[in-house]
């Protein structure tokens, strides 16, 4: 999108920031993991740049992040959106993700780990989530949700 600052949306609208490109690309069939957040706006942060953070600074919209659920993922919520969004930010965290993690991926655990060993937050729901991808030393990818 050219003109993104133009773009005006109602207050009532969650921004959902969906970090793989094969997700955003499937968004539809994952519709059902964000119903409960009403009235959504998919926006993917590829290419990286700073405008997504920029825009969302601007405007007052809730904004979620859809990532991958490992420590790299978390780390990039906790250090490119959290610090500019504080509270109106979130990372979305699925019912059924210990049981995802249950069967995630060891291999790219054990290469996050020597990096973000020492992950933490003072965000309740955050930090669970930190502790269970700890507890299985597994990560599970959001590509899994496309339904």
């Amino acid at each position: 999108m050219y003109d993104y600052y133009a773009l005006a949306l109602t207050a009532d609208v969650t921004i959902v920031g969906v970090e793989n490109c094969e997700n955003f690309r499937w968004v539809s069939k994952q519709k059902d993991l964000f119903r409960h957040l009403g009235k959504v706006l998919f926006v993917c942060r590829y290419p990286q740049s700073g405008d997504l953070v920029r825009w969302l600074e601007k405007i007052p919209n809730r904004y979620v992040h859809f990532g991958d659920f490992d420590l790299a993922g978390i780390h990039i919520f906790l250090t490119e959106f959290y610090p500019y969004l504080g509270n109106r930010s979130s990372y979305f965290i699925p019912a059924d993700i210990e049981k995802r993690l249950k069967n995630g991926s060891m291999v790219r655990y054990n290469l996050q780990y020597p990096r973000f060993h020492n992950l933490e937050t003072d965000i309740q729901s955050l930090q669970s989530l930190v502790d269970v991808i700890n507890r299985y030393h597994r990560c599970y990818d959001q590509e899994g949700y496309i339904g």
